[in-house]
């Protein structure tokens, strides 16, 4: 595992941190188009890990900053929903705390030569913050069909997977200190 090698895997993830102002600029005069940018940074999410594990492009760098530009994609987009009024702060602050505890974990974790990688809750928590957030962001722009409600649940639900998902990966950290 090499620290910095610029592959596919990593100009997405750098893509994903690029797209997160354009998003903040867009998003609240621009609902549509502001969904469609983070739903192509949330892609970038899922086809960094995908290609850097199938073209054996893993890199120390990778492991480091694709969680940490997940989460400030999720966490501007949370706050950027709590400024706009669609979302209480209540939510994204324990989402946001959650994430700097876990990233933290996992940082002190590879500095220990000990990888902590995704498990199925984390994955689930991370589907429904991006649906939640999108359905929050489109609120009604989408053909008239309102998603806000559907936008609150997903995101309710992303709070008590985060919560979940947070004891199980810092259970498992303990155990592997």
């Amino acid at each position: 595992m090499s620290t910095l090698r610029f592959n596919i895997p990593t100009l997405l993830t750098f893509s994903r941190i690029v797209l997160i102002p354009v998003f903040i600029l867009v998003t609240p005069n621009y609902p549509f188009w502001g969904a469609v940018v983070f739903g192509i940074a949330s892609i970038t999410d899922f086809l960094d890990g995908y290609l850097a594990r199938r073209l054996g492009q893993i890199t120390e760098f990778g492991v480091i900053m694709d969680p940490i530009a997940d989460k400030f994609l999720v966490i501007s987009a949370l706050f950027l929903l709590v400024s706009m009024g669609s979302l209480s702060v209540w939510p994204a602050n324990i989402i946001t705390v959650r994430e700097f505890l876990i990233t933290t974990l996992r940082v002190v974790a590879l500095s220990k030569n000990i990888v902590i990688k995704a498990e199925l809750g984390g994955k689930l928590k991370t589907i429904a913050q991006i649906t939640g957030i999108l359905c929050l962001i489109l609120e009604d722009t989408l053909f008239g069909i309102n998603l806000y409600g559907i936008g609150l649940v997903m995101v309710w639900i992303s709070v008590v997977l985060a919560v979940v998902s947070g004891v199980q990966y810092t259970v498992f950290f303990w155990k592997k200190i």
